[in-house]
């Protein structure tokens, strides 16, 4: 309610009649108003009233009444009584509807509550009201818990000489706003100056709350204090106009995570299919590693390694080369080696067995050389050497390799496995043998040792063949031989096999194992 706004009378009610007059009057602006004067100052024992309309809560708690009035200074009354005074009070009166009439409420205090006695700043006196010097006051109360549907409110005068010249009635709220993320709805303040009224905050489309519930409190000045909490755009979405607004990012852009970053236009090799995208998706042929943020760029495998160098040593071979020409993107490509051992003369090659050595390993070879050992003497062999990267994994297709072909340097030969008599007279006997399971490089011939059993070894003998069978002769009839082989090649003799013992045959008989 304000009386200012008046464009008739106010028409509340006057009690007695003959105290409080609704007059026409101006306001410090010297506007026209309708005011209420009383200045019965000469009679004794005064007791004026006037009672406002009926005026709804619509929900307050607390209501505050702002009043202009100007107070005459008793003592510039000349022959003033000493009942005059310059204060009024102010009263208010709760219910449910516009039950008033002149005699209810009752005039007094109780049922009315009062709310206080209220004292002009400055008075004015009969002089300065001639010099139309208006002194008008200004003085603000509140009062509350409220809780009936409305109120009346009474000004009581007990001898002034006044003029009520507004009245203004209101209720103090905190408006709907935007902030931290979220809408609070318009808020009324509490029933005490000190109340805190807690709003619960909505987060704005697409804004997500951020660890406990989002509020803020509502004091008694109608002011907006203490949040707690916040809302942050939802993955895919970016704060703008300060937070008030979650937009979706736009194609091309995304953003990963709740928060209140901007979204990030998507890195190389990538791209979004949607507005308020979360994530770029790699182009065809591009990649990103489980553990790559999605920030970084989509990157592919690498290419093969360049300029193997070998150098063979006997069984073993270091193998060195330079990295690949294209890394994919990225910057932890590692090697493989994959070994092969060929068969020329059947023109195919397999994965070489587990006793085969790799230094410092065979797979994940961060240097750009690695030592093999403990491979077999005089065989060819194919080492692939790939080169793979964090996002190899996630290709179809086979890393990519560069192959280095070798051949390890001849060996001496395994043992002999066993020897077989061909055939023997008393004189001589026939012996064949096969090839060693090693042999290491080209057999060049068989170095044969014999001896009478019943002799030291020191009295071997010795003979070669060019082949792998041979004719040992000038022997005793009917006498036990112990016989070992071994093979030779341009490394050298390898092992004698074990000891074979075979027997001459005695005078007047033959004997003969016939091979076919």
């Amino acid at each position: 309610m304000d009386s200012t706004t008046a464009t008739a009378e106010l028409g509340w009610t006057i009690n007695p009649s003959q105290g409080w007059e609704e007059v026409s009057g101006y306001d410090e602006h010297m506007n026209t108003i309708r005011t209420y004067q009383v200045c019965n100052v000469f009679d004794n024992s005064q007791n004026n009233w006037i009672r406002t309309r009926f005026i709804q809560r619509r929900g307050a708690q607390r209501i505050h009444v702002q009043m202009k009035f100007s107070v005459r200074d008793c003592s510039s009354i000349p022959n003033v009584p000493g009942s005059c005074k310059e204060t009024f009070n102010l009263y208010y009166y709760e219910s449910d509807s516009d039950v008033a009439s002149k005699a209810f409420p009752p005039w007094m205090e109780n049922p009315w509550v009062k709310v206080d006695t209220i004292a002009a700043d400055e008075s004015f006196s009969q002089v300065e009201l001639g010099g139309r010097i208006m002194k008008i006051n200004s003085e603000v109360r509140s009062f509350g818990p409220v809780s009936r549907k409305g109120f009346y409110l009474a000004f009581q005068d007990y001898g002034a000489c006044m003029s009520i010249i507004a009245v203004k009635v209101y209720y103090r709220k905190c408006p709907r706003v935007i902030q931290n993320g979220a809408v609070f709805p318009e808020t009324l303040s509490g029933a005490e100056s000190t109340s805190l009224v807690a709003a619960r905050g909505v987060c704005v489309p697409n804004g997500e709350e951020v660890d406990v519930p989002i509020k803020l409190y509502c004091n008694g000045d109608g002011e907006w204090m203490v949040p707690i909490g916040r809302c942050m755009c939802k993955a895919g979405h970016e704060a703008l106009e300060n937070g008030t607004l979650c937009q979706a990012c736009v194609s091309g852009f995304f953003k990963a995570a709740q928060g209140d970053e901007k979204c990030l236009q998507c890195p190389i090799n990538s791209r979004t299919i949607s507005d308020g995208a979360t994530n770029c998706i790699c182009r065809n042929g591009y990649y990103r590693a489980d553990a790559d943020p999605p920030r970084m760029p989509c990157t592919t495998v690498p290419s093969a390694p360049q300029r193997v160098i070998s150098m063979v040593n006997e069984t073993s071979v270091r193998l060195e080369w330079s990295p690949p020409l294209e890394s994919g993107g990225r910057e932890d490509v590692v090697y493989n080696i994959i070994c092969k051992s060929c068969d020329s003369r059947r023109g195919s090659c397999t994965r070489c067995g587990d006793n085969v050595q790799f230094v410092p390993r065979q797979l994940g070879l961060t240097d750009t050389g690695v030592s093999i050992s403990d491979l077999l003497a005089h065989t060819q062999y194919t080492f692939e050497i790939q080169a793979v990267n964090g996002v190899s994994d996630q290709s179809p297709y086979s890393p990519q390799y560069t192959s280095a072909n070798i051949t390890t340097n001849q060996a001496a030969p395994s043992a002999v496995s066993i020897i077989h008599q061909v055939s023997r007279t008393p004189n001589s006997i026939t012996l064949s043998w096969s090839q060693p399971d090693q042999p290491n490089g080209v057999i060049l011939d068989y170095e044969l040792q014999y001896y009478e059993k019943n002799l030291a070894e020191g009295n071997s003998s010795l003979i070669r063949s060019q082949t792998n069978t041979a004719v040992i002769r000038a022997l005793k009839p009917g006498t036990i031989y112990v016989f070992q082989v071994r093979a030779r090649t341009v490394a050298g003799f390898g092992s004698f096999s074990g000891k074979m013992y075979f027997q001459t045959i005695t005078m007047g008989k033959t004997s003969c194992i016939c091979l076919k």
